[in-house]
């Protein structure tokens, strides 16, 4: 028997032999009913004293692992082989839970961008201003607190909180204090959170039909049965919202991906549902600051009076996905619970990166740096339209956001999704409708504009309509 034996521990050289013994019984290395060596034999190997070892096996035959046998010597037991691991019987590699059935989507920087890039929910990283937030992220290491060395609260720094308080009200028409606030790592994170709070698993959450697939995914993975919900002219269509859904989510400022608003009557019909039912509403207004009208409908958010409604925001389209930060406005109900699952899921978010945000909100830098871009986007938005008029498209009217969805006529030969498989051996980057449907649906096409270069939107077009031809 090899036996490895660390003997300048500290425990004294009785302990070690023993300790390493014991090892070797427990974890299958000596099996049940092999011969150990003598005492003396053992001391001799080790170069220790015959009374150290010989106090190591009666520890072990007292214990069960050891037995001696008159005349015979000392064998191993099999209450050693009871403890040794499974490893003989081969159980097989580990892997996910029974069910276990999401996979890991490309991302969009797995691959060159394309030459026309069309592609949703990418802004134009060249449009932020990188040597302002250089700045501000400096200032926020030299100025140290939180961002120094300890460790932040759940709810975010409290001067990012009041900041994004203030331009979610004075942009979006939200109604929050600082209090109300509740920094996120991104969108996703908030609705991760909401669901950890709310959701039992079985329960019942309506989502839009076609709609933001990892929010559909994301629900489905914490238990939920996902029941869609589908989409008309004047958004989500409530009257189809089951009256057992616990939650529902929307995008009722720009239907993701069709683009269109809830309209105010429903907004008003969603809310009356969400008290009745004792329903909890999800808004999410994921680039509503990129309006192409001057009186948007007020968010769900400042029209609930009964406390249904968490609304969730993020800077990942108005600035770049890359900073990972959001943010969600929660009831008072809701709030306690919300920041101890942040606290035990996540702990906090990045406080410097929230400071330099929180500074470039107070200082005006965000609203100027949305101002230009939303020129940017509605020139290539223009754009796009005029483009598109030629093609055999029907485009849905949008009145915000970085996209557009556009149906397919009747007569083009080819389906949306062979459309983007073949548009992209033509270095053209869009996205099928399909893609974001459950059931059954009107095919279509969807483009985005905040990744577009300017000059490549008319080029680009001009290569889908040689693709969308008999």
């Amino acid at each position: 028997m090899d036996l490895a034996v660390e003997l300048s521990s500290r425990t004294g050289r009785t302990d070690a032999i023993y300790r390493a013994l014991h090892s070797a019984l427990t974890t299958g290395r000596v099996p049940a009913g092999e011969r150990l060596p003598s005492t003396r034999d053992l001391a001799r190997d080790l170069g220790v004293s015959r009374a150290s070892v010989a106090t190591a096996y009666e520890r072990l035959v007292a214990e069960g692992f050891l037995e001696t046998r008159t005349g015979a010597g000392t064998f191993a037991t099999a209450a050693a082989s009871d403890t040794a691991p499974a490893r003989r019987r081969n159980p097989g590699v580990l892997r996910p839970r029974a069910g276990w059935r999401w996979q890991v989507r490309p991302a969009s920087g797995d691959r060159p961008a394309p030459a026309h890039d069309f592609r949703v929910g990418i802004p134009d990283a060249t449009l932020f201003p990188f040597d302002t937030w250089r700045r501000l992220l400096a200032a926020e290491s030299r100025a140290g607190g939180p961002a120094a060395g300890s460790y932040g609260g759940p709810a975010g720094l409290p001067r990012f909180r009041a900041a994004v308080a203030r331009y979610a009200t004075g942009s979006r028409g939200v109604r929050a204090g600082a209090d109300d606030v509740v920094a996120t790592t991104g969108a996703q994170q908030a609705l991760d959170l909401v669901a950890r709070v709310l959701l039992e698993p079985g329960d019942v959450v309506a989502v839009e039909d076609p709609g933001y697939p990892e929010a559909r995914e994301l629900f489905a993975l914490h238990g939920a049965e996902v029941v869609p919900v589908p989409v008309d002219a004047d958004g989500l269509v409530v009257d189809q919202i089951p009256a057992r859904a616990r939650l529902v989510y929307t995008t009722p400022s720009h239907q993701f991906p069709l683009g269109m608003p809830l309209s105010l009557a429903r907004r008003r019909a969603l809310l009356a549902h969400a008290a009745r039912h004792g329903a909890a509403v999800v808004e999410d207004d994921y680039d509503s600051e990129f309006r192409r009208v001057n009186r948007p409908l007020e968010p769900l958010q400042a029209l609930d009076r009964d406390g249904r409604v968490v609304y969730v925001g993020t800077f990942s389209k108005s600035l770049l996905p890359g900073l990972r930060v959001g943010y969600l406005v929660a009831p008072p109900s809701l709030r306690d619970a919300l920041l101890a699952a942040r606290q035990l899921t996540d702990g906090h978010g990045a406080v410097h990166v929230q400071g330099a945000l929180a500074r470039l909100i107070d200082d005006g830098l965000l609203a100027r740096h949305v101002r230009k871009a939303s020129a940017v986007y509605a020139e290539r938005h223009e754009i796009l339209l005029d483009a598109l008029a030629g093609l055999p498209l029907e485009v849905v009217p949008s009145a915000a956001g970085l996209h557009v969805a556009a149906y397919l006529a009747d007569g083009v030969p080819v389906g949306s999704q062979a459309v983007v498989a073949r548009a992209r051996r033509g270095s053209v980057g869009l996205e099928s409708l399909a893609a974001f449907a459950t059931g059954p649906h009107r095919d279509g096409l969807v483009l985005g504009v905040g990744a577009a270069v300017t000059s490549s939107i008319r080029p680009g077009i001009q290569t889908l309509g040689r693709l969308l031809e008999p």
